[in-house]
């Protein structure tokens, strides 16, 4: 986590001269990011370095959300060139270590975070590609690609395919809404009284089903949610909404998904990217895929799940490669 060559021109460029640069984190992509600190301002510089990375796709997404009302950082300067960004500072509250510290605060945060997502399908899908099926099949396809791979399973691909060509229509939505994809309590920050949720890790935003974010929030693979929150969540969503059994068969269709994709992304971030971390969070989603496909709209997919992954295939790879 030592800050980029460039750091230190590029805010003296924008006036913040002489700042300290700290470490704050990196994720699961080449992003990294830095708090700043001068004179008595903070700020956090974000590192997206080309080519590898593209700082665009986010400040497109944040401008997009800010213009609507939504807590995105505002963004106080950007070379898009090299990949660096001055964020607004959100602080540290996040809402994954506020709720775990304290358990009375579970409740109306994500109640706060599902009232969100209700006033982000009010408006028209901003100009981001589609979450088609194409985008849908390719990345439900890193579960057989990575996943089986690692765990020595010769999987039916041809079934695979077409298990979800069965169930992919009812996660196309009739009327588009912005999604954000990693909606969770780890990207969703406390900004204090009468502001709302901070908005992070949003670059990959797409033209899809509402139905996704939900999921992203609901079945966390970061943390566990318990299924009887998940339930008055979806309530509280439902009631807001007027949604019915078609958006419960979305909702389901679009977790077996979800669930499928980050358990083959989770194991190519072990194998190809040295991040060993993440394969120890896949029995968590494997919990929440089961869920999902235990749903009746979901029958041709569990059909390939039996025929192809035995039950003592369905945990953590790096366990199960051995």
């Amino acid at each position: 986590m030592t800050p980029p060559a460039g750091a230190a021109g590029f805010l003296a460029a924008h006036g913040w001269a002489g700042a300290r640069i700290d470490p704050l984190a990196g994720d699961a992509s080449f992003r990294r990011y830095f708090r700043v600190e001068h004179q008595g301002r903070r700020a956090v510089l974000m590192d997206a370095p080309p080519p590898n990375e593209d700082p665009r796709p986010f400040l497109e997404v944040a401008r997009w959300l800010s213009e609507r009302g939504f807590a995105a950082p505002v963004i106080h300067a950007a070379d898009e060139e090299v990949g660096l960004v001055l964020l607004e500072d959100f602080g540290d509250a996040r809402m994954r270590e506020v709720i775990d510290t304290d358990d009375g605060l579970t409740v109306p945060l994500y109640e706060s975070a599902v009232d969100a997502l209700v006033a982000l399908r009010k408006h028209p899908a901003g100009p981001f590609p589609a979450y088609d099926r194409a985008v849908l099949h390719r990345e439900a396809d890193l579960f057989v690609d990575w996943y089986c791979q690692a765990v020595g399973l010769d999987v039916d691909r041809e079934g695979w395919r077409a298990a979800w060509d069965a169930v992919l229509d009812h996660g196309l939505p009739q009327t588009p809404v912005t999604v954000l994809r990693d909606y969770h309590a780890e990207n969703l920050m406390l900004l204090g009284e009468g502001r709302p949720l901070g908005l992070l890790d949003f670059q990959d935003a797409l033209a899809g089903h509402p139905a996704y974010d939900l999921v992203s929030l609901l079945q966390d693979a970061r943390r566990e949610v318990d299924p009887n929150l998940e339930d008055v969540m979806l309530d509280r969503y439902l009631a807001a909404t007027g949604e019915g059994d078609g958006f419960m068969a979305a909702y389901h269709v679009l977790g077996a998904q979800r669930n499928a994709k980050v358990i083959g992304i989770f194991t190519r971030l072990w194998q190809r990217d040295g991040k060993p971390r993440y394969g120890a969070l896949c029995p968590r989603v494997w919990g929440y895929l089961e869920r999902d496909l235990s749903q009746p709209v979901l029958a041709p997919v569990a059909r390939w799940f039996d025929d192809n992954v035995p039950p003592e295939k369905r945990g953590d790879p790096m366990v199960l490669a051995r």
